[in-house]
């Protein structure tokens, strides 16, 4: 099944030719790419060689990481690996139905370091049923152990069809404590911050100026391919969607393609862009949509008295208690 997808996916991705001298980055996740064996791998590889990007990200679990798969990873140019930590904590591993070890980590993290990957980042989740403050200290003191790049942190969201859902329904999934999940983001961000990361993104954050190219383009509503079961892409201001169903995908990928209208990018570019820290130029908005901000959305000046927006050096941006309530600020654009 593996090799018929690759194949199917292959076929995509080269349908997509015309695009390939302005790619700029690559990024194969979603799923575990990493449990493909070498020769499948290779097979993907390939499917990408004749693209040059600036940044060449692969997602990895560490469970199924090899010196070998590393080595393959840097002869066809990767530069970017993204690792699927979530925790350092392997009660709540199992619990996230993850079969690593700590030291596990630490062995694929120093053997990509002694490859030459200079841009290694960990993916961490907080907010984890029964996970307590002292639970995620540690998993920030890994972090600073590990000595990486970048690092992306989420906290655990119930959505539909997904491992957690089905445990929510079976009663044995109870979503943490709003204010305790505030105060864990708080404390993501000021130890971050103290061991030298930039908080760029509401969840990202970088060193040495590794900051995620290509989550970037989505957050600044640049356009990307989505190629693969269930991808997504925007070319051309058209959002496409693939199938999610193995057997509909092998048979056509895309599933639709929908043309986006001014004002559904305009509420998109304010959504995404104000998850930046930097958040969202006015003057360059405002040229490229021909409006005036406070004009077409008067319910920001309300935000703004609440002090979760602000405007500061031409910028619209969350304010640092806004970060928090970010969804509160978005409602404004839907």
């Amino acid at each position: 099944m593996i090799d018929q997808y690759l194949k199917t996916l292959r076929a995509e991705i080269l349908s997509y030719k015309d695009h390939f001298d302005s790619i700029e980055t690559i990024y194969i996740g979603g799923g575990t790419p990493s449990m493909l064996d070498i020769s499948q791998l290779t097979y993907l590889f390939d499917s990408l060689k004749e693209i040059k990007p600036i940044e060449y990200s692969i997602e990895v679990n560490p469970e199924s990481y090899l010196p070998q798969k590393g080595r393959l990873f840097k002869a066809y140019g990767i530069n970017r690996i993204s690792l699927g930590v979530q925790t350092f904590n392997q009660e709540r591993l199992a619990y996230l139905n993850r079969k690593h070890t700590t030291q596990q980590v630490f062995d694929v993290v120093d053997d990509l370091k002694q490859l030459g990957f200079k841009q290694i980042s960990v993916d961490l989740i907080y907010a984890i049923p029964n996970q307590s403050i002292n639970d995620l200290i540690y998993d920030l003191e890994m972090i600073e152990k590990l000595d990486i790049t970048h690092v992306s942190c989420y906290s655990l969201i119930l959505e539909e069809k997904t491992y957690f859902y089905h445990q929510y329904l079976k009663g044995n999934f109870e979503e943490v404590d709003q204010d305790i999940e505030a105060n864990m983001y708080k404390l993501v961000i000021d130890t971050l911050k103290k061991q030298g990361f930039e908080h760029y993104e509401i969840s990202n954050f970088q060193k040495n100026n590794h900051h995620s190219l290509h989550n970037l383009i989505y957050w600044t509503l640049g356009e990307y391919i989505g190629c693969g079961l269930g991808a997504h892409g925007f070319v051309n201001q058209v959002r496409t969607y693939n199938h999610t169903q193995m057997p509909k995908y092998l048979e056509n990928p895309l599933k639709s393609s929908q043309p986006q209208d001014q004002q559904t990018l305009l509420q998109d570019e304010l959504i995404f862009g104000l998850r930046k820290i930097e958040g969202v130029n006015i003057n360059d908005l405002e040229q490229k949509y021909s409006i005036k901000l406070l004009d077409v959305y008067p319910k920001l000046l309300d935000k703004i008295d609440l002090e979760l927006v602000e405007i500061k050096n031409g910028y619209l941006k969350l304010t640092d208690k806004g970060i928090f309530l970010g969804n509160q600020v978005f409602m404004v654009f839907i």
